[in-house]
This record gives structure tokens, C-alpha cells and sequence, in this order.
């Protein structure tokens, strides 16, 4: 009996998990690329939800959390490109792009030919206005966030990344805060408890 064929996109995607971050930082808890897709999709839907309920949105927040679990599929193939190597020059960043494009393309061949379109519209490449500002709010929160538990860990490491990346998301604000709410709203009433212990928390 002839085998079914074998398609290989699921089983590449799970090696997001052997990708990590922050590679030119020392890190007191190593991170993932799958950990940090996860915890970005929590925080686009949450931040989503929140401008649906209190701002007047009418965001499709599971599309969001969707968009935002393949986001970085692409870094099983390019790996993790640092922040400050990846725009260091308009050149560099182009090149990236560039590789990221081939990697998608490369990535959705691992796919059946009448699958492919559906996952190059949610592979984060198709994102655009509210959806993609949120997924860059949710993706710089994610690293934020990750700035303030090294921090609660004692490592300095990532002190001027932690203030730099707080900055920019407060820009994405507004100066009277309503450019984005939603963030606003996650700084003012969840933001505090990533920085405490977990009998704080209880």
C-alpha cells in the first residue's frame, strides 16, 4: 500500500523552541522563540480585547493572537537576529528582510500546495494598521516584560534595553495617551506584577 505523503511545515515550526533570544545578553532564564510567539499572542489578544471593550475597538483579537503565534516562524531558518545588529544600517535591515521573505517562502513549501495560501496570510507578513500596531505593541510589551523579570532577578544586563524598550512604548501612547490605550491601560494595571514574587501574586 502506497504511503500517504508527508508534509514537514508542523514538525519544522516546533523547533521555534531550540531558537533562543537575546543572544548577545546574559540571560538568568534562557528564552525561546516559541515562548516568546506564546506569550506575544496572549498579550495582542489581551491588548485587543481591551481596546474592544473600554476604547471602542472592533479588532478580530483571535485573528490577532493567530497573527501573532507565527509572527516569528521565520527565525527557525534566519535564527534570532539581535535588535541592535538587525538595525545597525538600512542596508543590514533590508538584507534581513530580504532573508526573512526567502525563509517564509521556503518554510510554506513544507506545506501542501492548497495550504499555502492560507498560512502566508497569517505568517505576520499581511498584518496591517491597528492589527500591526498591535502586534508591535504586544511584541515590544513581550520584551519589556522580559527586561523587568531579569531585572527582579538581579541582572543588570538588561537594565538600558528594559528603559529604552519602556520608552518607545510609551511613544506608541501618544503624549496624552491615546494614540494606543489599550498599552496604557496594560502599563497601568498589569504591568507592575511581572516585577513580583510569586507570593505577591496570590
Amino acid at each position: 500500500m502506497e504511503l500517504p505523503e508527508q508534509y514537514s511545515f508542523f514538525a519544522f515550526l516546533s523547533r521555534m523552541r531550540q531558537i533562543n533570544r537575546w543572544g548577545l545578553m546574559r540571560n538568568t532564564i534562557p528564552e525561546n522563540v516559541q515562548e516568546h510567539s506564546f506569550q506575544v499572542a496572549m498579550l495582542a489578544h489581551a491588548l485587543a480585547v481591551v481596546r474592544n471593550r473600554l476604547y471602542g475597538g472592533n479588532l478580530n483579537a483571535e485573528r490577532i493572537a493567530l497573527l501573532a503565534i507565527y509572527h516569528d516562524a521565520t527565525e527557525t531558518l534566519t535564527g534570532d537576529l539581535p535588535t541592535p545588529v538587525k538595525y545597525f544600517s538600512p542596508q543590514i535591515s533590508s538584507a534581513y528582510h530580504d532573508l526573512e521573505q526567502v525563509a517564509r517562502d521556503r518554510i510554506l513549501a513544507m506545506l501542501p500546495d492548497v495550504l499555502q495560501d492560507e498560512y502566508r496570510e497569517i505568517m505576520g507578513f499581511h498584518a496591517q494598521g491597528e492589527e500591526a500596531a498591535i502586534l508591535k505593541a504586544a511584541d515590544r510589551l513581550s520584551a519589556w516584560l522580559k527586561c523587568v523579570e531579569e531585572g527582579k532577578n538581579g541582572n543588570r544586563e538588561f537594565q538600558k534595553a528594559g528603559i529604552s524598550i519602556h520608552n518607545r512604548l510609551l511613544e506608541m501612547c501618544g503624549p496624552d495617551g491615546k494614540d494606543m490605550p489599550e498599552v496604557r491601560y496594560f502599563l497601568d494595571h498589569f504591568a507592575d506584577s511581572f516585577g513580583k514574587a510569586l507570593d505577591e501574586l496570590n
